[in-house]
C-alpha cells in the first residue's frame, strides 16, 4: 500500500441468506463477489453501476456500517471495526445518505442532529450546538438550527447531512447517491458544495452513483460495478474517452448524447438475479461481443495503462 493509501478494501464479498417464501429452500445472495480498491487522501473515487448492482452494500462496508463475509477494510493500514462510538476509528469515517429526511431525526432539532457526532468525544452540549450552528452557516444554512427537518427542502436537508458529516473532520465520507433524490439545479448545488467542502476540510470521497454524468463531474477516478463485481476502474478522462469494458460503454450511451456515444452498443436486457448470477463472466446474457469464452470462464484484470485495469477477455480501449 502506497503512503498516500488512506483506506484499502482487500477482497470484499458480502452475502445475504435468502428464503425462498414457495419451497422453504434457503438461498444465497451474494451483493459483493471479491471487491478490492484502494482510497487516497484527498481523492475522489466513483463508484457507478445499475440500481442492485451492490454499490450501496459496498458502500456500508468500507466504513464500518456492515461486516463483510470474506475480506477486510483497513484505514491508515490498521484494520477497520465495526461502526462504534468507542472505536479508534469512531468519526474518522462518515456518510451522507441518498434520502436525508429518513436519516436525519424529526424529534431533534437539525443543530442537535448535526452536534450529535461530537457527543460521544466528550464536547459539552453548549460547544456542540455552537459547533453545530457554525457548520451550518458554513453550508449555506445559517441561523436555522432550531428547526426541525421538515420545515426544509430536499436539498436544505443535504446540506444539513453534508455538514453533520464534517463535524468530526472525517479523513474518510462515503456519499452514497447524495443527490439522486434532488431537482436537477439543486443536485448542482450540492455537488459544488460538496467539492467547497473537500478543498476547504481535505476528506476523501467514495462517491456512489447511477449516473456517469454526476460522477464525472466529481471524480478523478472511476470504478464500474456489475452485478456485485467490478468490471472496469480507472482515470476519469480515459474512462469517459476510451471505455473499454463494453458495459461501461453502454453506461456512457446512456448518459451522453454524442453521436460517438449513441454508435456504441445500447445495454440489451435487465440486470441478472443476483441470487442466480451468471456462470463465466457476470455480463456476457447482455453483451454484444460475447462469445464461447465469456459463458465458462470469469475474466481476469488486465493493465490497459497506469492505474486502469478491465476485467474482459475482449476489452478494447
Amino acid at each position: 500500500m502506497s503512503e498516500s493509501s488512506l483506506l484499502q478494501c482487500q477482497k470484499l464479498s458480502k452475502t445475504f441468506p435468502v428464503k425462498n417464501r414457495f419451497f422453504g429452500k434457503k438461498l444465497t445472495l451474494k451483493a459483493v463477489d471479491a471487491v478490492s480498491f484502494t482510497l487516497d487522501k484527498g481523492e475522489c473515487l466513483g463508484l457507478v453501476g445499475e440500481s442492485g448492482c451492490g454499490k450501496s452494500t459496498l458502500g456500508r462496508m468500507a466504513c464500518g456500517l456492515l461486516a463483510p463475509s470474506q475480506g477486510e477494510v483497513r484505514l491508515f493500514g490498521k484494520p477497520l471495526p465495526l461502526a462504534n462510538a468507542q472505536s479508534w476509528a469512531a468519526g474518522r469515517l462518515q456518510m451522507i445518505f441518498q434520502d436525508p429526511f429518513s436519516s436525519l431525526n424529526p424529534r431533534m432539532t437539525v443543530a442537535a442532529s448535526v452536534a450529535e457526532p461530537l457527543a460521544a468525544r466528550g464536547v459539552s452540549r453548549t460547544e456542540r450546538l455552537q459547533a453545530a450552528e457554525e457548520m451550518l452557516a458554513l453550508v449555506g444554512l445559517a441561523g436555522v438550527g432550531k428547526r426541525y427537518p421538515h420545515e426544509f427542502s430536499g436539498g436544505q436537508r443535504q446540506r444539513i447531512a453534508v455538514a453533520r458529516a464534517l463535524m468530526t473532520r472525517p479523513e474518510v465520507i462515503v456519499c452514497d447517491e447524495p443527490v439522486s433524490a434532488l431537482d436537477a439545479s439543486v443536485q448542482a448545488q450540492i455537488l459544488n458544495l460538496l467539492c467547497d467542502m473537500q478543498e476547504q476540510f481535505a476528506p476523501a470521497y467514495l462517491f456512489i452513483s447511477h449516473d456517469l454524468n454526476v460522477v464525472g463531474f466529481m471524480c478523478q477516478r472511476i470504478m464500474v460495478m456489475y452485478l456485485g463485481r467490478l468490471l472496469e476502474d480507472g482515470p476519469r478522462d480515459e474512462l469517459f474517452a476510451h471505455a473499454a469494458h463494453p458495459y461501461t460503454q453502454a453506461l456512457l450511451s446512456a448518459s451522453q448524447g454524442s453521436k460517438e456515444q449513441a454508435e456504441r452498443a445500447l445495454l440489451q436486457g435487465d440486470l441478472p438475479s443476483p441470487l442466480h448470477p451468471p456462470k463465466g463472466c457476470v455480463f456476457h446474457p447482455r453483451c454484444p461481443r460475447a462469445e464461447e469464452i465469456c459463458l465458462r470462464q470469469a475474466p481476469t484484470w488486465r493493465t490497459l495503462g497506469q492505474n486502469w485495469r478491465v476485467r474482459c477477455h475482449f476489452a478494447q480501449s
